[in-house]
């Protein structure tokens, strides 16, 4: 049995075809996905062409460069770390501080363990803590003892005098 040599001819035209298409397609495919993930991870308008250009010009191993000095997260995922990195010095920020010594309290404290200054004040009526400056208990409206409890006002038809 012997080998038109046209026919091998054919076939291996036909393979080197098949495979030149196959490698043109992922050399557009690595182009546009190099494309799509430098707008995802830096707003730098050269440094995404800079990429791509980086891609299409050295094909894999221009990906390979690409993956080592790509940013390492993604624009979203910063913002992420950020929102995180937020809350937590806003919940830092939210604990009180002694006047005393500005070490942190917590709000269940009526006296600085560090310092021993006074925090807060209990109601005599309801026991709940208050301001050192309250007069009154905005929990049972008790007023603080020492303070002068106000008469409430008449009605206007009470003070007016009567004109006969």
């Amino acid at each position: 049995m012997t080998l038109d040599p046209s026919l091998v001819n054919s076939v291996l035209l036909i393979l080197t075809a098949f495979g030149g298409a196959f490698l043109a397609a992922l050399w557009l495919a690595l182009v546009v996905w190099t494309w799509r993930d430098i707008r995802n991870r830096a707003r730098d308008p050269l440094a995404q062409v800079l990429a791509v250009l980086v891609v299409a010009v050295l094909n894999l191993p221009g990906v390979l460069v690409y993956m080592i000095l790509r940013p390492a997260r993604t624009l979203e995922e910063e913002y992420q770390r950020t929102l995180e990195e937020e809350a937590l010095l806003a919940s830092i920020e939210e604990q009180a501080l002694c006047p005393g010594c500005e070490r942190r309290v917590k709000e269940g404290w009526q006296v600085c363990p560090n310092c021993h200054t006074r925090l807060r004040k209990a109601c005599h009526a309801c026991g709940q803590l208050m301001e050192l400056p309250w007069n009154l208990c905005p929990y049972c409206g008790t007023p603080a003892p020492g303070v002068r409890k106000e008469e409430p006002a008449a009605p206007a038809e009470a003070r007016l005098p009567e004109l006969d």
